[in-house]
């Protein structure tokens, strides 16, 4: 029998619940206020925790955010009244579940408590499991070469989401690897075979949306469908439609415990909600999870490893392109090059070369000369202005050795750069 917490400060609510509740099937238990709720999680434990969001000496987004430390799998409902829906939609911010307007139907709130249920359900099967055998131990490291310090943080953080249900909001810039990111979490947290559904919002049309994701009255259309039993991946979400949007709520809300939701964004998401450019709700529901994809220029170290595994994968007419090298200058300037494009840029400039080298050392003068010639770097003086300064130091010294020439190429002070 499935066990409630119900946490209100009106006893009348507790009543009322308690005979709409009860009757279903659900063990239900109470408490009037947010710290009181808490100490009887602690002693019990529930399934399900329903709270109302205004109670005092602790309100329910307090009790939610003790919760969620003292349990990250809890499961929180938030009733609120029509005119806090904006605290309500902050606790999607927090963690909950889900919420519901005071005064609702009943069938509203037995459909919650059912997704909740099944949510927790898939959560503490999924922790059961551990990581899906579609993985094996190095996988992410193979899939995400490298020794710098930020890949390594990138790897373990991954890793300890693999097995969540929880949806993951991969950020990051143009070419950072964000598909990769997602089929790592995808293969580890998915049952062997689960479906891997991927959709680019940028290129899908709001009609396709509407028959693909949204479906009647957003139910969930066919994509949402093929996905049930693995993961749904939503890339360039910053895209999607804006009347597509408030649609994908709803979606969330029937289907969210079906699949594991990953989106990725190219832009600050939260920053854009915050001014108006994106629905906040949405973004609070698919971002409890955030990962962050650093760019290729703050993790130099990785490229001669890098270098190495593109080798590897690419084959020349001439010769094994496994022991193609660049020389001392050539990496210099692969490290000093800022790569806009990331990983993505790095991957195809480099493959190309080893590809169609007629020697087995590549030079600087082999480059293309936007990545060799300082004075032709097309976006170096918005780096300035962004990166930290030792690293844009040592980048231009590795690449050209000479701080006044650098200073007067980026318009500078040359004692901007140390």
């Amino acid at each position: 029998m499935p066990s409630l917490l119900i946490v209100d400060d009106l006893i009348s609510i507790h009543e009322m619940l308690e005979a709409v509740i009860q009757p279903t099937g659900y063990k239900t238990a109470f408490a009037t206020d947010g710290e009181k709720g808490l100490a009887r999680y602690k002693a019990e434990k529930y399934d399900l925790v329903l709270a109302d969001i205004d109670m005092k000496p602790m309100d329910g987004i307090t009790l939610l955010k003790q919760l969620k430390v003292y349990d990250p799998t809890v499961v929180v409902i938030i009733m609120t009244a029509y005119a806090s829906t904006e605290s309500a939609v902050q606790a999607l911010k927090f963690g909950a579940f889900e919420y519901l307007q005071k005064p609702f139907k009943v069938d509203e709130l037995m459909q919650a408590l059912k997704r909740g249920l099944e949510f927790r359900r898939t959560v503490l099967e999924r922790a059961t499991l551990g990581t899906a055998p579609a993985v094996q131990a190095g996988d992410f490291e193979a899939r995400l070469p490298g020794p710098s310090a930020k890949t390594k943080r990138l790897i373990a953080q991954l890793k300890k989401l693999a097995t969540a249900q929880t949806p993951v909001l991969i950020s990051g810039e143009t070419g950072s690897g964000h598909l990769v990111a997602a089929e790592l979490l995808h293969a580890a947290g998915s049952p062997a075979g689960g479906p891997f559904v991927v959709i680019d919002c940028r290129l899908s049309s709001l009609e396709a949306l509407r028959a693909g994701l949204l479906g009647p009255q957003g139910a969930g259309g066919t994509w949402v469908q093929q996905a049930k039993g693995g993961t749904l991946f939503l890339q360039h979400l910053q895209s999607l439609h804006k009347d597509a949007q408030a649609e994908m709520i709803s979606v969330l809300r029937h289907n969210a415990h079906t699949f594991r939701l990953v989106c990725s964004t190219e832009e600050d998401l939260e920053k854009l909600a915050e001014e108006g450019g994106f629905n906040e709700e949405l973004f609070y529901r698919v971002a409890a999870l955030p990962v962050h994809l650093p760019p290729l220029r703050e993790r130099p170290e990785d490229i001669p490893v890098l270098l190495k595994e593109i080798a590897a994968k690419v084959s020349n007419a001439q010769f094994d392109a496994k022991m193609v090298e660049f020389d001392g200058d050539a990496q210099a300037a692969l490290l000093a090059y800022p790569w806009p494009g990331n990983l993505f840029e790095f991957t195809q400039v480099v493959a190309r070369l080893i590809a169609s080298t007629e020697t087995r050392v590549i030079t600087v003068a082999q480059l293309p000369v936007y990545v060799r010639d300082l004075k032709d770097w097309p976006t170096l003086a918005q780096y300035l202005a962004l990166q930290e300064k030792d690293y844009l130091t040592r980048a231009l010294q590795a690449c050209v050795g000479d701080k006044a020439r650098a200073a007067k190429v980026l318009g500078v002070d040359v004692k901007r750069l140390g």
